[in-house]
């Protein structure tokens, strides 16, 4: 594809003696219509070789020769830059925002390779505008056992071919996914998906979802990231006892006994009781009967949620005082 030069990279007759502007623009007439170039032996050196810049931030690099030149400059959208015979041209830029840019240096030697170019290695970044995580086609609690999608969006980041999204529950990393096959210099979006089937131990838990650019060893360091707001997890699951075991338990008259039904669950557990004996008046909906006046018998205890209920059975035998 042809190159065009921009204005300020055009070199004037009034710059360079006879020779060296015929040199000049024959050189840039090749760099324009996108002619192959010497790379190898060109002689030029970039310091340094690879910049990385964030959005907005200063930059400067200095190309080098390392032998006689005629002219030496840099072809740039935004700054371009060239001088005669000096062994060294600088390129900057005060606040770099063109996500275009591709700053070339070039020289016109005396000897061959007459010609030649050297790319500078540089990438402009910008950490997202926002990045957030929401439930897929679902609203509310989960349920225990179901699976489920956790979306990761994260808006304007650039170059994303550097992104590494994070998926964390917790302090605990569960996931992470790359886009390294992803070529686009300026900013886009793009989301991670986090699939997941909770348990009730997971009721309560914090997810987040972190983008980090990892831009080598150039950029800065720790990686440049931004965090999610937490997605908090509630998990619904079905009531379960603390002590599932049918009890079978010896009475003894007049003393006070207690029949302990708790369960865990989430909603809440609702409690019933049915027994052929009188339930103590007022407990019958609660998770544990205490009384001294119960009967021998069998009492049943119901917990129940919107899930589920589960039975436990109590069997209260006699046992005659001292015994």
């Amino acid at each position: 594809m042809a190159r065009f030069l921009s204005a300020k990279s055009a070199i004037s007759k009034d710059s360079l003696p006879h020779q060296d502007l015929y040199e000049a623009n024959f050189f840039l007439i090749q760099f324009c219509m996108g002619m192959p170039l010497s790379g190898e032996g060109c002689s030029l050196v970039l310091k340094p070789s690879r910049v990385v810049v964030g959005f907005g931030e200063p930059v400067s690099v200095s190309c080098e020769a390392t032998r006689p030149v005629r002219v030496l400059g840099w072809e740039s959208v935004i700054s371009a830059a060239h001088t005669q015979q000096d062994l060294s041209v600088q390129w900057k830029v005060d606040s770099l925002i063109d996500w275009i840019e591709e700053p070339i240096c070039y020289g016109v030697f005396f000897t061959a390779p007459r010609q030649c170019e050297e790319k500078l290695n540089l990438v402009l970044y910008k950490t997202p505008d926002s990045v957030s995580i929401r439930p897929v086609n679902h609203s509310g609690p989960m349920v225990e056992g179901n699976e489920y999608q956790l979306l990761c969006e994260v808006q304007n980041i650039a170059p994303v071919q550097y992104l590494t999204l994070r998926w964390y529950k917790g302090q605990t990393e569960v996931y992470n996914h790359s886009f390294t096959e992803l070529t686009s210099s300026s900013p886009v979006q793009v989301s991670s998906i986090l699939m997941v089937t909770p348990t009730k131990a997971e009721n309560g838990a914090h997810y987040r979802c972190v983008a980090e650019l990892e831009l080598g060893p150039e950029g800065p360091q720790p990686p440049p990231s931004v965090t999610s707001e937490p997605l908090n997890a509630s998990v619904y699951f079905p009531p379960t006892f603390l002590d599932p075991v049918p009890a079978v338990l010896d009475l003894t008259v007049g003393a006070e006994m207690t029949l302990n039904c708790t369960a865990t669950g989430n909603p809440t557990p609702v409690y019933s009781w049915q027994s052929s004996n009188p339930i103590p008046e007022g407990m019958g909906d609660e998770a544990a009967l205490t009384s001294s006046s119960l009967l021998p018998g069998t009492y049943t205890c119901t917990a129940s949620n919107t899930l589920e209920k589960k039975s436990k059975q109590f069997i209260v035998k006699a046992k005659t005082k001292g015994v």
